[in-house]
C-alpha cells in the first residue's frame, strides 16, 4: 500500500506543463489562481521506475479532472525522498482536497509570492 501512494505521488513529477511567468494567471471563468508549492515526503521517490511515476501521473491527472478547472497541476521534481509539485489553484483547500483525493501527502504547502531568476539581476 505504502509504494503505490509512493508511486501515485512522484507519476505527478513526469507530466510538465509550461509554468507561468506571473504568479496569477485569469481563468475561463476570470477568477484567479495562485502558485503553490507542494512538499511531498516520499521516501525512495527517488527511485521508482517509470511505469510507476506513470501511474502516479494518471491518478493526479484523473482526480484533477474531476475537480474542475480551478485547480492546474503544472509540473513536479522528483529528488531521493521528495517531491516538490508546482500547482495553480484558486486557494490551497484545493490543494489539500487534490492530495486527499488522490491519496497523496502533502506535507507542506506554500503560497508562491514572487518569482525570481537570473534575469531578476539584470532589471
Amino acid at each position: 500500500m505504502r509504494t503505490i501512494k509512493l508511486v501515485l505521488i512522484l507519476a505527478l513529477i513526469t507530466i510538465n506543463y509550461a509554468v507561468g511567468q506571473q504568479n496569477q494567471v485569469a481563468t475561463e471563468n476570470n477568477s484567479t489562481m495562485k502558485t503553490y508549492v507542494i512538499e511531498r515526503i516520499i521516501p525512495g521517490a527517488g527511485a521508482l521506475t517509470a511505469d510507476q511515476l506513470k501511474g502516479i501521473s494518471r491518478t493526479s491527472c484523473t482526480v484533477i479532472k474531476e475537480m474542475g478547472s480551478k485547480i492546474e497541476w503544472q509540473h513536479s521534481y522528483v529528488t531521493g525522498d521528495k517531491v516538490y509539485c508546482v500547482y495553480k489553484a484558486e486557494n490551497k483547500e484545493l490543494i489539500e482536497e487534490h492530495a486527499k483525493k488522490g491519496g497523496f501527502p502533502a506535507n507542506s504547502i506554500s503560497e508562491v509570492t514572487t518569482k525570481i531568476s537570473p534575469a531578476t539581476a539584470e532589471q
